[in-house]
């Protein structure tokens, strides 16, 4: 299970926390202010501000649960990959299809959008030729890389927030409060109405978990990054529609194409056209970037579960979705030439509403499911009310948006399920979380859900900074003897482990032996992982074992029964019963660490304890230090206490090495030359005391 090359489709993890915020808020920050303002108010009147916080207040509900769903399931994909695992390889298809048409139609009709703009200066300038040439160029800037792309982004959402924020500053000491007169003139049935018109201002931060595979530590960046960019959205849009309305004339605000440029022309002249014209023309470039970039992934994620051909499964040595990314560009670019863009996109968002229904309703299936591996980082709070009430609120706002929207969002789900049967249905073999929920009723189940999950989880704590390389440091470590079986060498373990939190031994040894018995053991390469959970321990408890004869153990299940496995490493584990996820964290850790190339050959070659601890923690999250008066930087150490040591915060002596003794360290612990320290703690601090100590 070693992690695929990038030919194989491994995407390199380049988005950081703001790049997370520069795509949510420039996917977002786009037609919402732009454009739509003007019709907006020509339905709603000066109520049009209530429409735009009634749709921010809509879109809560659905981004909670897909924040949920990408912080458990940080693939590529996004809305595809989380309802092809809950509900099904159907719904799936029908929505990794339908998302990739939606988003590639947002795209074009931000670049398009932007010829209302340019339009004010040139008027008879070839909007759709124009168009087309910059789908080209962000497809090319896509090609080298999602780092290089989002340096773009990340420079476009800057300069787009200090325009905007000049915009919201400068126009309010203008507004005209007698504007907002009659406010709710309009009446409520037009109030709501346009919140479903201006509902998809909002939709483009919903394109950022198609990106979690390529988010850096996702189950803090994403989440932060996404609410950042909603929240910075939300208030954007409000006070910007405040100042839009506060500062135009009713009669030239409704219709108008150019509401904010009309807008800032009003209070700040030739100028403030300027201003804005350039800051609409980087949103809609921002926005198209993002939706190129994001949409990319989904060809991606479905070839690589065989619902389209294979091919798009090709990525180049930049990390990139090549033939994904060029079918996506040239989705566009056929949008631009071919369609009225603006009208399918407002189509597209009916069928976007649809989806977030969906993702309300994975989250309730994932949670109802039970798989012990559905670990989110982040859950929906209130649960389940604010799934439901993600469900039913986007249900009702297809039905605001009229007859058409609905048709719309109809024909891409037969669309989906005509594709499905006709192509996909052969090649798939796996069902989603939905059987779990209905396991019970006697329906089947995917076994391999669970596994793919804990797949997933193993990637994702690769690098989580848990308490995983302090166990490992300070476990016991037994040397199994030639004679020793799998029941002898679980009661040595389970001897040290009841000692360490007095329980009794016996009951662990049985609980081991059942265990194997019963397949719950995870054997596979020479390595077992024997684990139980308890009640009456505080932390997870370790017990390391080197067989270097082999020790014949037969294992099982319901496929491999009677089956005979040669071990040489065994990894007893306790946890606390009230811990399920720490448990499986540790677990896909250990099983990370063992299944390293020539992990065998060199566990067999250690000399010693400390060698066995050193091949199962992370390379970059330890290092061994022998005190010598050869090296400079260590001969400093020597008759230093450990408390003076002057390690970076987060780094930590671990154990020592003295000779043929192993010692536990004290803060007072005076060092010795040649001792053997096992340091560990936080990536950046081991790499700077690695350079300190010209490791």
């Amino acid at each position: 299970m070693s992690s695929p090359s990038p030919q194989e489709g491994a995407l390199r993890k380049d988005l950081t926390l703001f790049g997370v915020f520069a795509v949510a808020t420039g996917t977002t920050l786009s037609a919402g202010i732009f454009l739509l303002p003007g019709f907006a108010y020509s339905i709603a009147g000066p109520a049009v501000v209530l429409s735009y916080a009634i749709a921010a207040l809509m879109m809560i509900a659905p981004m909670l649960c897909k924040v949920e769903l990408a912080t458990a399931m940080p693939k590529a994909g996004g809305t595809y990959f989380f309802l092809d695992r809950s509900l099904g390889p159907l719904a799936g298809t029908i929505g990794g299809l339908g998302t990739w048409l939606a988003l590639t139609l947002k795209a074009s009709f931000a670049l398009v959008g932007m010829g209302a703009y340019l339009s004010l200066f040139f008027e008879d300038s070839p909007i759709r030729l124009i168009a087309i040439i910059l789908a080209v160029l962000f497809g090319l800037l896509n090609l080298l890389g999602t780092k290089a792309t989002t340096r773009f982004q990340n420079l476009l959402v800057i300069f787009l927030l200090a325009l905007l924020g000049w915009f919201l500053v400068q126009g309010s000491f203008s507004i005209e409060f007698s504007r907002f007169d009659g406010f709710f003139q309009k009446g409520a049935p037009d109030i709501l109405a346009t919140a479903g018109l201006v509902f998809i201002s909002y939709v483009g931060v919903s394109k950022v978990p198609s990106l979690a595979e390529e988010i850096e530590n996702p189950q803090r960046n994403l989440p932060l990054g996404v609410f950042l960019g909603l929240g910075v959205a939300f208030v954007v849009y409000l006070l910007g529609i405040v100042v839009i309305v506060g500062v135009t004339p009713g009669s030239e605000l409704s219709d108008s194409y150019t509401p904010l440029a009309d807008a800032a022309g009003s209070f700040a002249g030739s100028t403030g056209l300027v201003l804005i014209t350039i800051a609409a023309l980087l949103a809609f470039i921002s926005a198209a970037n993002a939706g190129i970039l994001s949409s990319s992934r989904y060809p991606l994620a479905m070839s690589r579960d065989n619902l389209i051909p294979s091919v798009f499964k090709g990525i180049n040595k930049a990390g990139v979705p090549t033939r994904s990314l060029l079918i996506t560009v040239a989705a566009v670019i056929l949008y631009i030439a071919a369609f009225d863009v603006i009208s399918i996109a407002k189509l597209a968002s009916a069928f976007q509403l649809a989806l977030f229904a969906l993702i309300c309703l994975a989250v309730i299936v994932m949670r109802e499911s039970n798989i012990p591996s559905y670990d989110p980082t982040y859950r929906t709070p209130l649960y389940p009310w604010v799934p439901l009430a993600g469900i039913f609120g986007s249900c009702w706002l297809i039905t605001e948006m009229g007859t058409m929207p609905t048709l719309f969002a109809i024909g891409l789900v037969v669309i989906g399920v005509i594709w499905y049967f006709a192509y996909a249905n052969p090649k798939v073999d796996r069902q989603g979380a939905i059987y779990h929920v209905f396991e019970r009723l006697g329906q089947r189940r995917f076994e391999g859900l669970d596994h793919e999950l804990r797949g997933i989880l193993k990637e994702r704590t690769a690098h989580d900074p848990d308490e995983f390389d302090e166990i490992i440091a300070t476990c016991p470590v037994l040397e199994a003897q030639p004679s020793s079986d799998f029941e002898s060498i679980s009661r040595e373990a389970s001897h040290l482990l009841g000692q360490s939190a007095s329980l009794d031994s016996n009951l662990l040894v049985t609980g081991f032996m059942d265990g194997l018995r019963s397949g719950a053991t995870p054997v596979a390469s020479g390595v077992a992982l024997p684990h139980l959970r308890v009640d009456g321990i505080e932390s997870p408890q370790l017990v390391i074992v080197r067989a270097r004869t082999g020790m014949k153990v037969s294992v099982n299940s319901v496929t491999t029964a009677g089956q005979t496995h040669t071990i040489f490493a065994l990894f007893f584990l306790l946890s606390p019963s009230g811990q399920p996820a720490e448990h499986l964290r540790l677990l896909a850790q250990l099983a990370a660490s063992a299944d390293r190339e020539d992990f065998i050959q060199d566990w067999l070659a250690a000399s010693g304890p400390e060698e066995l601890r050193e091949h199962l923690l992370q390379d970059e999250r330890y290092f061994t230090l022998v005190l010598s008066q050869a090296s400079a930087p260590c001969e400093a150490l020597i008759g230093s206490r450990i408390r003076d040591l002057g390690f970076p915060s987060g780094c930590l002596v671990a154990i020592v090495r003295r000779g043929a003794a192993t010692l536990i360290p004290r803060a007072d612990m005076v060092l010795h030359e040649n001792d053997r320290l096992t340091v560990i703690g936080e990536a950046d601090g081991i790499a700077g005391l690695k350079e300190r100590f010209r490791l």
